[in-house]
């Protein structure tokens, strides 16, 4: 990615993360950038473009992130361990565009819509682990809709914990959502 783009990007994300989509214009994100709108539209034809962008590219990433790490593992719990610690990681790395993208799973606008998808799609990744790991009896049977949903909402409850305590520490809430939940799986 260009370093303009690039730019762009990166203030786009951190200002729809801080203060929301609607509140983000245009005028803001140039002046912040520092470049005319015409160089913004140069990269991206409108907001909503830039909108898409941001979703498709991090959820893109935060999904290659768990196929790459969950190739490496042998069986289903430890697949399902290493999804659980990407996703915290992730809040960590990526905390900018999951508040975004979970700020606008909400609604029937293209904007909910887009989010609503790239969400379902990543969830129905964790499910078809899940659905593996019992056929191949690695875990008790299980709902693996709901469980690959519960999965995904660690990543939510954990962007609030974040959000509510000064302190996240990836080791004590991995080790939590262990010992309350993946253990259990066995």
């Amino acid at each position: 990615m260009k370093k303009t783009k690039r730019k762009i990007f990166e203030t786009s994300m951190r200002l729809f993360s801080q203060k929301g989509y609607d509140a983000t214009s245009i005028e803001e994100i140039t002046a912040t950038v520092g470049v005319a709108k015409g160089t913004l539209y140069y990269h991206f034809s409108s907001k909503e473009e830039i909108f898409n962008f941001l979703v498709e590219e991090g959820m893109k990433l935060l999904k290659m992130s768990m196929e790459i790490k969950t190739s490496k593992c042998e069986n289903t719990i430890d697949k399902l361990k290493a999804i659980v610690l990407i996703q915290l990681k992730g809040i960590k790395k990526y905390e900018n565009i999951l508040t975004i993208v979970m700020s606008q799973v909400w609604g029937n606008e293209p904007r909910n819509v887009l989010c609503k998808e790239k969400v379902i799609e990543y969830i129905n990744v964790v499910q078809k682990i899940i659905e593996e790991g019992i056929q191949k009896k690695d875990i008790k049977s299980c709902d693996a809709s709901i469980l690959a949903c519960e999965i995904f909402s660690l990543t939510c409850s954990s962007l609030i914990y974040r959000r509510k305590c000064e302190e996240f520490e990836i080791d004590k809430l991995y080790a939590e959502y262990e010992k309350t939940l993946l253990n259990k799986l066995i």
